[in-house]
């Protein structure tokens, strides 16, 4: 099913993907580049609602507008914003999450909005080849249990780049050889469906834990 949500930035679009017996609801933005056809959140929606998971994959204004470019930041937190009562009607608890620019988004949003958790997919640590602008702040101040799915060649941020396990508040799963959408290379030790597979059992297992 999918509902029109008007917000301050422009309306916005909700794809849902409902479990028979849902128990959470996973709300699922895009990244700059592309929109909700990526293939982790097609993966994560097509597996989770067998775990009593509905997701809502989120369209931003902007790219329901048809626009090529993403706005600002704060622009993107004003439709994320703007879409959550929609996400929450259900009356379920609500993991914010995102992929890319969306992943900034929930960690920026979550505890205003009341976020059960984070789901961070590729989250951007920084610019490719710009260690120094690093947006660590944005994922450690994200304040709820947060998860960050990260390929392991990621020019955005690889997983060693990421602060300390030590103390941190956030688990991490590595995507082995995943670039920035996850895609892997034919050469790699495992196939494109397999590390899909990887990122479906971790976020699964990983929302089974939340309580």
């Amino acid at each position: 099913m999918t509902e029109v949500v008007e917000t301050d930035a422009g309306p916005a679009r909700v794809t849902w993907h409902r479990a028979d017996k849902p128990r959470l609801v996973l709300a699922a933005s895009h990244g700059a580049g592309g929109g909700i056809e990526a293939r982790d959140l097609r993966a994560l929606a097509a597996a989770l609602p067998a775990h009593g998971v509905t997701v809502a994959l989120v369209e931003q204004p902007w790219r329901v507008a048809g626009r090529k470019l993403a706005p600002a930041p704060k622009t993107l937190d004003t439709g994320w914003r703007g879409v959550w009562p929609a996400l929450a009607a259900p009356g379920l608890p609500v993991i914010s999450g995102g992929r890319s620019a969306g992943a900034r988004v929930a960690c920026r949003t979550a505890t205003g909005l009341g976020a059960h958790a984070v789901l961070a997919l590729s989250f951007p640590l920084h610019p490719p080849g710009k260690p120094e602008k690093s947006r660590a702040d944005e994922l450690l101040g994200a304040g709820v249990p947060t998860l960050v799915v990260q390929g392991g060649n990621d020019p955005f941020g690889r997983p060693a780049e990421f602060p300390e396990a030590t103390g941190r508040p956030y688990d991490l799963i590595e995507i082995p050889h995943g670039d920035h959408g996850f895609a892997v290379p034919k050469r790699a030790e495992i196939t494109q469906e397999r590390a899909l597979e990887l990122i479906t059992e971790g976020v699964a297992k990983w929302v089974g834990s939340l309580g």
